[in-house]
């Protein structure tokens, strides 16, 4: 049974990685350079600059005066090209993102003059992560052969809570926090932490992690984005006495987590001096072959010089890896991404516990990546949030994680976090109990919280307005030329007002965000401003004190797309921490049963707003 199920896991793998890279080819082959920018994954008119050699690794900066606005992020596979990405084999690795410049890490050195101008920057499927995950199954140890019979069998487990009276760091912890943190630190075998929209799910990793290590247990902790990882570093590196590693490049590049990298580490290290003069042995080496090439002289010595060349560049790898080696050892907490666990580095490392941040958003071959390397497991997450992104229908299955199944197969290994502090009370209301049995409750302190200031047209004293734009005759939806994307004109305008007079009001743009389930819409009001504005996906995680939610369906027959997931009007809803505005068409919205009582939800508090067409023209 049990090796039945990892070769099904193994077929949606490979089900997956066929499809995203037939769909990546095809878009390629049918979008010119410009669409796919547009669509977010693709950078044009770059050009590129060595920076240095890293962990065998060759640093190129691409940047270009227009600001870089894309779905490229830290740890994707890019494919770098003049013209046509299909006719190129030059890949490399995203290892840091700024506003004008990304940067890419490749395997081998590359000349200055591939890189002089006009270069093109393609989202590539990335085959590391799925070599990875396929590797991992195909080597499964007890710790994740024990995983997948969980899922496979019904076991019992008995009662392993201690009731021990914790020091603990955060005073600010509330009772379901230090519940979730006594049960995980003295669970046999895994625990689940179910941490809703602002119910400090952070804080309770961090004081977890704290408490572990107070423990004397090594700990592994992981999530399946970049940002999530930084996210805990920032905070960790906060902590007096942890000593903490980062694997991989991070997303964010502040001081703290840059000091707490592997690469910061490793040149720091007392051994690193011994690299850097052997560097410079290569390099003086590199130049005199180069220069014997053109030579009819001295061609004698040219072996010689490879031999020296390769020797002391295993010195190097050798020296390189003795270093980590010291700092993994040394480290009471390596931080990683799902993946990057896989890293060799680690792979003769077994951790007391894995600690999995991101555990609803991430699949079961990922998340079995840092389980295998632990005698225990915790994850956290929210299964009522947005799953997996999975694009191949034929395996859509991998959108159930090992979080959801557990969570409904093991209910007495959970806890769930139910304070929330990012909302007022009646913003919390609706998703609260649509989503959470209305198991949440308001924080006192941010029970109240409002904007004092009131625009005077399509607005209402009140945190929540929903702005129905069905009586107006320009408010139907439209897709772009040669795009499987949905637009809605009147709702990008309406949108933009709603954003500069706030802007006008003396609001800050980080204070505002728009959110938008379709990509096109999140294209064409980005372009019109500087606050964020996002996918609901590229939104998870985030929260603004004002949100204003474009739904952009508008039609006849009720199809709402997107919008029937009803995770991702969970996780809009959400974001926002006193001021909420919802724009869409209400007959359209109201085919959908959830739609439909929170639109009564709004009628019920007097906050419809009609937008009519003799009402103040948007133009």
């Amino acid at each position: 049974m049990i090796e039945d199920y990892i070769k099904h896991l193994l077929s949606l793998i490979n089900r997956e990685r066929d499809h995203e890279r037939e769909v990546m080819l095809k878009e390629i082959r049918d979008l010119t350079a410009d669409e796919r920018e547009r669509k977010g994954r693709a950078v044009n008119n770059l050009s590129g600059k060595f920076i240095k050699k890293e962990l065998n690794k060759y640093i190129v900066k691409f940047s270009r005066l227009k600001n870089i606005k894309t779905e490229i992020k830290v740890g994707d596979l890019v494919i770098i090209s003049k013209d046509n990405p299909l006719r190129s084999e030059l890949t490399g690795t995203v290892i840091e993102k700024k506003l004008k410049s990304i940067s890419v890490a490749f395997d081998r050195e590359i000349p200055d003059a591939v890189f002089n101008s006009e270069i093109r920057m393609d989202l590539s499927v990335n085959d590391v992560t799925f070599a990875r995950m396929k590797k991992n199954l195909k080597n499964l140890n007890e710790h994740g052969k024990f995983v997948i019979k969980l899922i496979c069998q019904n076991i019992r487990f008995g009662h392993s809570k201690k009731d021990v009276d914790l020091n603990y760091r955060d005073a600010r912890l509330n009772d379901y926090q230090k519940e979730a943190i006594n049960q995980s630190l003295y669970t046999k075998d895994f625990f689940l932490i179910h941490g809703p929209f602002g119910t400090g799910k952070t804080d309770t990793l961090i004081e977890l992690i704290y408490q572990e290590v107070k423990k004397g247990n090594k700990v592994l902790a992981a999530a399946e984005s970049n940002i999530a990882v930084d996210n805990i570093v920032e905070r960790l590196a906060k902590v007096s006495g942890l000593d903490i590693t980062r694997l991989g490049h991070p997303q964010k590049v502040s001081k703290d987590i840059k000091s707490q990298t592997i690469v910061c580490k490793l040149e720091k290290h007392e051994l690193y001096s011994k690299i850097e003069r052997i560097n410079k042995d290569v390099d003086r080496l590199s130049k005199e072959l180069d220069e014997i090439k053109f030579k009819s002289k001295s061609k004698s010595r040219k072996p010689f010089l490879i031999n020296e060349i390769r020797r002391n560049k295993k010195i190097i790898r050798n020296t390189e890896k003795i270093i980590m080696e010291d700092i993994i050892n040394e480290s009471q907490v390596i931080l990683t991404t799902n993946s990057s666990a896989a890293r060799d580095e680690l792979s003769n490392i077994e951790f007391d516990v894995a600690i999995i941040d991101e555990a609803s958003q991430t699949t079961i071959p990922s998340i079995l990546i840092p389980i295998a390397k632990a005698k225990r497991f915790i994850l956290a997450g929210d299964h009522k949030q947005l799953p997996p992104v999975v694009s191949s229908d034929s395996a859509k299955e991998l959108e159930e994680t090992l979080f959801e199944k557990f969570i409904e197969k093991y209910p007495s290994k959970k806890q769930l976090l139910n304070v929330q502090y990012r909302m007022n009370e009646k913003l919390m209301k609706f998703p609260n109990l649509e989503f959470y049995n209305g198991e949440l409750i308001c924080y006192e302190k941010v029970k109240d919280s409002s904007i004092d200031i009131v625009r005077e047209d399509l607005d209402i004293d009140s945190p929540l307005v929903f702005i129905d734009t069905s009586n107006h005759p320009k408010r139907q939806e439209t897709r772009l030329k040669y795009s499987k994307s949905y637009v809605n004109m009147l709702e990008a305008k309406l949108a933009l007002k709603i954003v500069n007079d706030y802007l006008d009001l003396g609001f800050d743009e980080e204070d505002i965000g728009v959110i938008s389930p379709y990509s096109d819409q999140v294209n064409i009001i980005s372009n019109e401003t500087d606050v964020e504005v996002k996918t609901v996906d590229g939104f998870q995680g985030g929260e603004k004190e004002i949100i204003i939610i474009s739904t952009v369906r508008s039609n006849e027959k009720g199809k709402l797309g997107f919008l029937e997931d009803l995770r991702r009007l969970n996780v809009s809803i959400t974001r926002a921490m006193k001021k909420l505005i919802i724009i869409g068409d209400i007959e359209t919205l109201n085919h959908n049963d959830t739609y439909k009582r929170l639109i009564e939800d709004c009628r019920s508090e007097n906050t419809v707003i009609e937008f009519k067409s003799e009402m103040e023209e948007l133009e």
